[in-house]
């Protein structure tokens, strides 16, 4: 039987906020799954920007775990230090108290009768039948885009696809989704690229006008209904005032406009990158267009989320060889558990056809009850917008050298910020 250890460990903690890991994620997140630790445990200790020390899961059942046993919760005991990780960025950064928090993501920070509440009132919007009869929408809005392109680049000139395709794309999509009017959405726009770059001084303003947006489209649904998730949450708390609240409803859409094109937008970036950098890989998918739903799963396990929010144990659990006492933070680090040589053979290397439709396994959508609700539509947008690039331009080249294109390396993200090409 193997021993455990209920004592801290004496390595410092790991800053996952720190410029070295911010830099090489990849890197970083195998020395720690690898690395021998002194104590006879698998788990790391971390911190972020300097709140309580953490535990690390790394490997992959460290994480599969974390993720999917109900001991673990989002939100921890009264006596955790819950608010010093959670708001202590915003907080380093001269964050506004009052907006703190709103940036919690509450689908996310729920438990229990709470969290099923609020997913069942989201879960309508994301059904697998209207994922799938929105794919004649978002085959649509792709080949407009790429007219777009055409446009900009019939001279030769470099389009930049991550402000020409990789964005408008998915904002597009789930802003219709959950309902944002045509006017309003440049002012999403602006949060989310607010929010991509952590730039402090422009997300207060961006939030506080998202907020009133979001009550004044509220108010808007409540005289003209029509066939979107903020009609549905408005009249769901008209028949039952005390399912939802007007605070969630805007925090919902908060959590499903923001995920729902953030994480789509860098996926569908990077794994340009990633196909023009592996060109037998993207030959095969060029023959074998059928591979593409496989593609994107695979292109979904290198990234772009790094890591999602600690969970914490209800009770004293061992993880990993390591006693972890009740309400004591663990973070699972998704990107070293989606790289574990232990489940991915050669885990470093992109392969389209290593992953199935109808087992994933990569960790990067989560596990368990708080699984993204989203993970469909993010796989219908990738596969639509990268078969479409690649069919409507098939001589794709970087229009600068690998070492310029510029990247947006930040906590939990990675990726392009912008991806200059020449389209023939």
């Amino acid at each position: 039987m193997a021993m455990t250890a209920t004592a801290k460990p004496s390595a410092k903690p790991v800053d996952l906020f720190s410029p070295e890991v911010v830099a090489d994620p990849f890197g970083w997140y195998a020395r720690l799954r690898e690395e021998p630790l002194p104590h006879t445990g698998t788990l790391n200790i971390g911190t972020m920007m300097g709140g309580p020390d953490m535990w690390l899961a790394t490997r992959y059942e460290d994480v599969l775990t974390v993720l999917t046993d109900p001991r673990f919760l989002t939100n921890p005991p009264s006596d955790s230090p819950l608010a010093d990780i959670r708001d202590g960025v915003f907080k380093a950064m001269n964050f506004p108290e009052d907006l703190i928090p709103w940036m919690a993501n509450k689908l996310n920070t729920a438990d229990g009768e709470d969290h099923t509440r609020l997913r069942k009132l989201v879960s309508y919007a994301l059904t697998a039948r209207r994922v799938n009869a929105l794919r004649p929408r978002v085959e649509k809005i792709t080949e407009d885009l790429l007219d777009r392109m055409a446009e900009l680049g019939a001279d030769g000139s470099p389009v930049d696809i991550v402000e020409e395709f990789c964005f408008p794309l998915p904002v597009t999509v789930i802003c219709e989704l959950v309902g944002i009017d045509e006017p309003d959405r440049a002012a999403w726009h602006a949060w989310g690229n607010a929010m991509a770059t952590m730039d402090g001084p422009k997300i207060p303003p961006a939030l506080r006008q998202c907020i009133a947006l979001s009550r004044e489209l509220m108010a808007r649904r409540r005289v003209e209904p029509k066939d979107d998730l903020v009609t549905a949450l408005v009249q769901a708390q008209a028949e039952d005032p005390g399912r939802v609240s007007d605070d969630e409803i805007v925090g919902i859409l908060f959590s499903l406009v923001t995920a729902g094109h953030q994480t789509t937008t860098y996926l569908i970036g990077n794994s340009v990158l990633f196909l023009l950098e592996q060109p037998d890989q993207l030959a095969r998918l060029k023959a074998e267009p059928a591979l593409w739903a496989q593609a994107v799963r695979e292109l979904q396990r290198l990234g772009p989320l790094q890591f999602t929010q600690a969970r914490f144990p209800s009770e004293d659990v061992e993880l990993g060889g390591v006693t972890i006492p009740r309400g004591t933070p663990v973070a699972p680090l998704l990107l070293a558990a989606n790289t574990d040589p232990r489940k991915f053979p050669e885990p470093d290397k992109l392969l389209v056809d290593r992953l199935s439709v109808a087992n994933e396994m990569h960790l990067s959508f989560g596990k368990g009850i708080h699984r993204c609700l989203g993970q469909h539509l993010a796989y219908q947008e990738a596969e639509v917008a990268l078969h479409g690039l690649f069919t409507r331009f098939p001589d794709l080249t970087l229009a600068v050298p690998r070492d310029e294109i510029p990247w947006i390396l930040r906590p939990a993200f990675t990726r392009t910020k912008t991806l200059p090409l020449k389209l023939a």
